[in-house]
C-alpha cells in the first residue's frame, strides 16, 4: 500500500496575460469599444467586468486540471456541475496489476498526524482494505466487483475542464471554512496557484484562516 499526498496538475497553458486579452476581445463586443484595446488595456477592463458582476464574459476562457484526490473529495469535486470531467474508474483499473505497482494507493488524511492512534487506526483499516480487495480478485471477482470494499481513502485521478466563471464559483464554494478540510487543501493550493499564474482574475478570493 502507497499513501501519498494530494495534489494537482495544470493541464492547459496558463498565459495569464493571453487569457486577459481573449476576455477583452469577447468582452468589448458588447460596448463596441475594440477601439480602445491597447498593449495595457486588458487588466483594467477585465478588473472592471469583474467589479461590475458581469462574469458572463469569463465564460470565454476555460483551464483543465488533474487532480489527485481521495475518492471522497472527488465526488465533492464533481458536483461543480458547469465543467467537463473525466475520471481514473475503479471498474475497469485492477489496482493488482503492475502499472498500479500491485498495491492500491490511498491519499494521506491532512486532518490526522503520524503515529497517533487515530492514524493507526485509519492506517490498519487501509491495510484491511488492500488485503481485502486483493482477496476478492484471487477468487475470481472482477476489478468492478472488488472495489466494493475500497475506501473513501482510495486514490483516484480527475481532471475537471471550467471557464473562468466556474473556477471562480468553485473557489469561492470549495476553500470556505464549511468545506472538508481535505477538500480546502487541494483547493487553496490550485486558487494560490491561479493566483500566481493569472492576473485580475482570482485576486478578489480571499480565503478565511
Amino acid at each position: 500500500m502507497k499513501i501519498i499526498k494530494t495534489g494537482f496538475h495544470i493541464l492547459s497553458p496558463a498565459n495569464g496575460a493571453e487569457i486577459l486579452k481573449s476576455i477583452e476581445q469577447a468582452g468589448r463586443v458588447c460596448y463596441k469599444s475594440e477601439d480602445k484595446i491597447t498593449d495595457g488595456s486588458a487588466e483594467k477592463f477585465v478588473a472592471g467586468i469583474i467589479k461590475r458582476g458581469h462574469e458572463a464574459v469569463l465564460e470565454h476562457e476555460s483551464i483543465r486540471v488533474k487532480f489527485i484526490v481521495d475518492r471522497g473529495v472527488s465526488h465533492e469535486i464533481v458536483r461543480n456541475r458547469l465543467a467537463a470531467y473525466c475520471q481514473e474508474s475503479t471498474r475497469y483499473c485492477n489496482y493488482s496489476k503492475d502499472g498500479f505497482g500491485n498495491e492500491i494507493t490511498v491519499i494521506e488524511p491532512c486532518f490526522l498526524e503520524h503515529d497517533t492512534p487515530q492514524w493507526v487506526a485509519w492506517e490498519s483499516a487501509m491495510k484491511n482494505a488492500e488485503f481485502f480487495y486483493f482477496r476478492m480478485l484471487d477468487l475470481g471477482c472482477s476489478p468492478q466487483e472488488a472495489r466494493s470494499v475500497l475506501p473513501n481513502s482510495l486514490k483516484t485521478e480527475v481532471v475537471m475542464t471550467a471557464n473562468i466563471r466556474e473556477w471562480r464559483h468553485f473557489f469561492k464554494l470549495r476553500t470556505s471554512l464549511a468545506a472538508h478540510p481535505q477538500m480546502r487543501e487541494v483547493a487553496i493550493s490550485l486558487l494560490q496557484e491561479f493566483q500566481r499564474l493569472i492576473p485580475v482574475l482570482f485576486d478578489d478570493i480571499e480565503v478565511a484562516a
